[in-house]
């Protein structure tokens, strides 16, 4: 089945409108720490490898089961919607059943020919960010539950 695309305004009216909706932030804890939608949870999809570029974060799909609910509503997010795109895929082959890929994520979808942002991120929509990092939010306080 298709993962749904959903715009940031549109993941944040879904957030609005269902108490138990999640925003995942798949970004790394560094981006997080940066600024993430408020009320978000981050459990990274990939870490910067010290080579350079990403690499998978083996334990995504185990901190992810032990956190969500798989018939919660869950909103996957990243920088622009591409390893957000990743993270929905691996949870709906896990059996997560509500998904939405937040196209655009936090920091908009840039083309890459022209630099144009094609699709306004949530920072840039205007929604509300916060830079708060707690044992609620944090990927180690995801780890530890």
């Amino acid at each position: 089945m298709a993962i749904e695309q959903i715009s940031a305004s549109d993941a944040k009216a879904g957030l609005d409108a269902e108490a138990d909706a999640v925003y995942l932030d798949v970004r790394t804890e560094a981006e997080f720490a940066a600024g993430h939608p408020e009320g978000a949870v981050n459990i990274p999809v990939a870490f910067q490898s010290p080579a350079g570029g990403m690499m998978p974060n083996p334990e995504f799909q185990a901190v992810a089961e032990r956190v969500l609910n798989r018939e919660t509503k869950i909103f996957c997010g990243c920088q622009s919607g591409v390893r957000s795109q990743y993270a929905a895929e691996m949870l709906e082959n896990a059996g997560y059943l509500n998904i939405a890929n937040v196209v655009g994520g936090f920091g908009g979808k840039v083309n890459p020919g022209t630099g144009m942002v094609e699709v306004a991120g949530w920072r840039d929509s205007g929604l509300p960010v916060s830079t708060q990092v707690t044992d609620h939010n944090s990927y180690d306080g995801q780890k530890g539950r």
